[in-house]
């Protein structure tokens, strides 16, 4: 499973939404995430794959979340 899959799939159990709906492009708005929402999300997914994310202004999107857990696992 790739880490956009893995993502979603926590995403959708965590929103109680289709993980069908949840896309690369999709923004964090269209998702119904609040900043609140996000920050939990953020956290359960640091401990999902053992990374600090830094989470700032360029992250809208589902693609650019899981870029930011790619670098981290990177680093």
């Amino acid at each position: 499973m790739n880490t956009f899959d893995k993502v979603a799939q926590i995403l959708a159990d965590y929103k109680g939404i289709e993980v069908e709906q949840i896309k690369p492009e999709s923004t964090f708005a269209e998702l119904k995430l609040d900043s609140l929402d996000v920050a939990d999300l953020a956290m359960n997914l640091e401990d999902e794959f053992d990374v600090t994310i830094e989470l700032d202004q360029s992250v809208k999107t589902m693609q650019a979340l899981v870029d930011k857990i790619d670098e981290a696992k990177k680093a």
